[in-house]
């Protein structure tokens, strides 16, 4: 018996749906980064795209654990003398709540020419209303 290797027509993409109201931020971001990888499914190579779409809902009612509300901070730079910013995570939550979600996840992917394609297959969402409803078959 042979063990045959995964191909591109194999891999089969389904939508899932997770809504984040309540659920602490680094807990919730493991799931989505499995499913956005494809560690779940059983043709899994990791030389390949194997994930599946995800859309998160209610990303502005995210939770983080303790004092990290006041005390996690986002960093950037422009690139320019003085182009160092920072933004705490209550700020960035009234900001942009998206960008809390996107982060967080981009953390969780492996750092390969694969993250930018498997990021584009999650949709983040601040409120409950999202665009996909029609991708979902039996949810």
């Amino acid at each position: 018996m042979n063990t045959q290797a995964t191909k591109q027509t194999d891999i089969k993409r389904t939508w899932h749906h997770i809504d984040v109201k309540d659920e602490v931020l680094g807990r919730i971001s493991t799931k989505i980064a499995e499913l956005l990888i494809g560690k779940n499914k059983p043709y899994f190579v990791a030389n390949l795209d194997c994930g599946d779409y995800v859309v998160v809902t209610n990303a502005a009612k995210v939770d983080v654990t303790g004092r990290k509300a006041k005390q996690k901070l986002y960093s950037r730079h422009s690139n320019y003398p003085g182009g160092f910013k920072q933004i705490s995570f209550e700020d960035q939550i009234k900001k942009d709540p998206r960008q809390v979600i996107i982060h967080a996840v981009r953390g969780m992917l492996p750092k390969n020419k694969l993250q930018d394609l498997r990021l584009k297959r999650l949709k983040v969402f601040a409120g409950s209303e999202h665009p996909y409803a029609d991708k979902f078959s039996n949810k």
